[in-house]
């Protein structure tokens, strides 16, 4: 589970990207200084609300969104091809243990038979007089 922090920090650094402004720029806005605006993306120091409150106005966002915890599309679609994977595993394992089992089924079917046939053959010897 992400900290508070590291949360305020990715999103805080999302939104600036999507806006296509740098951490500068971005501490102009908010008025203020760039080194606080970069510790606050390397999670080093924490803003007060009024501070959250302009760097999410200079953002274009709702100060509750730099605390919402959400995945971005690269995090998601690897959650996606993970589950993919996991999914493709099963169906793997299940077809072969099912092939596995067929292939057991049918070597005992053949030994079976295989048996059933030398003892007829046997039997067939026997009565005449082999």
């Amino acid at each position: 589970m992400a900290s508070i922090r590291e949360i305020l920090a990715q999103n805080i650094k999302k939104y600036r990207q999507k806006l296509g402004i740098t951490q500068s720029e971005l501490a102009e806005l908010a008025e203020i200084s760039t080194n606080f605006m970069g510790m606050i993306e390397q999670k080093r120091k924490f803003a007060a609300p009024e501070v959250l409150d302009r760097i999410a106005a200079a953002l274009k966002v709702e100060t509750s969104e730099l605390f919402i915890d959400k995945p971005t599309a690269s995090e998601e679609m690897e959650r996606v091809y993970l589950k993919i994977g996991k999914k493709i595993d099963q169906i793997i394992r299940e077809s072969m243990e099912k092939h596995y089992q067929v292939t057991v089924k049918n070597i005992e079917l053949v030994i079976s038979e295989s048996i059933e046939k030398a003892f007829l053959d046997k039997r067939k010897y026997i009565k005449k007089g082999g």
